[in-house]
């Protein structure tokens, strides 16, 4: 978790940009350096939020060179579905990207403002991948809605979103770095001779707000799912949780039950409640939450991506696709 590579699995991901046919026909994109949504949104005559929503993205998302998006077909404002709004101000990272200061019409999938919003269910959704950018709990998200956690989403519904990550995405602000994320090496978490599963992974993340490939991606890339490494930096378990961090996850977040210091499930649950932290300070952000895991994310908003991070992120959002998420 700290600034160190440990990749396991070299993800080679290729793509092709492939021309639309018709403007009602969507394709893939990949991003070159320097680009953002808002350029890529522009050139291809489409809103911010449009191509947000089409990715699964918060619109202030900063993209990766090399990753693909996909460009959804253009749709008149008359045919244009989703709820109908005035563009937001940005997210306070005052990006040069950032939509401008004319309002603008849009269909706008997630609102995360504190007095909450509503979404329209797109194909493909999930109430947990849902409820992580909206910064809540899936369970509390169905009930909002009077749905159950376990039940299949139809394309077209109107949810209602409560608003807010509560305390535990404020808390991201806190986030540990340096000295004080390393702590004592005689704390815990302690490293167990276990393995997990990516659907023991996965399972963690949806109890908790959490994308699972997002999850998995993250546990993978740090450790390959072994609870018994330990990084030359002292990180360990499945997540590569500093002992320092380790501590401030037990007493800045919601955890509902304290963490077992020698449990391959909790070192994934601790890093789990960390990443969701990490989403409801980022807007649901996974390629932020991601630099946020690795770098700590008041140093990303001090300093901006290390060349390291900038390479995390890839990686993991390589890994995140390779388990199935977006694409």
């Amino acid at each position: 978790m700290r600034l160190r590579f440990f990749l396991l699995m070299t993800v080679v991901v290729t793509a092709v940009t492939v021309a639309p046919a018709t403007a009602s026909a969507s394709f893939v994109h990949v991003v070159s350096t320097g680009e953002s949504l808002s350029s890529i949104a522009a050139a291809d005559g489409l809103s911010v939020y449009q191509l947000a929503a089409a990715n699964g993205l918060s619109p202030t998302t900063q993209l990766v060179a090399g990753e693909t998006i996909q460009i959804p077909p253009q749709q008149s404002s008359s045919s244009s579905g989703g709820i109908s709004m005035a563009s937001s101000a940005g997210d306070g990272r005052n990006d040069a990207d950032d939509v401008g200061s004319t309002a603008t019409t849009a269909s706008v999938p997630v609102s995360t403002t504190s007095s909450g919003g509503a979404y329209v269910v797109q194909p493909g959704d999930t109430l947990t991948g849902i409820a992580a950018r909206a910064g809540v709990s899936p369970r509390a998200l169905a009930a909002d809605n009077g749905l159950a956690v376990n039940g299949v989403l139809i394309s077209g519904t109107v949810l209602h979103l409560s608003g807010g990550a509560g305390a535990s995405s404020s808390a991201a602000s806190s986030q540990p770095v340096g000295a004080v994320a390393e702590g004592s090496p005689t704390d815990p978490p302690y490293p167990t001779p276990e393995r997990v599963t990516s659907g023991q992974v996965g399972s963690i993340a949806a109890d908790n707000g959490v994308p699972a490939t997002l999850a998995d991606a993250i546990a993978w890339q740090e450790s390959g799912f072994n609870n018994d490494l330990v990084s030359s930096a002292d990180a360990r378990g499945v997540m590569q949780i500093l002992p320092g961090t380790w501590q401030w996850i037990q007493h800045s977040l919601d955890t509902g039950t304290p963490l077992a210091p020698a449990s391959a499930a909790d070192n994934v649950r601790g890093g789990v409640l960390l990443l969701h932290s990490l989403l409801g300070a980022t807007g649901g952000d996974p390629a932020m939450a991601a630099a946020g895991y690795f770098q700590g994310l008041p140093s990303v908003q001090q300093h901006g991506l290390y060349p390291e991070t900038q390479q995390y992120v890839h990686d993991v959002l390589a890994l995140q696709r390779q388990f199935g998420g977006g694409g």
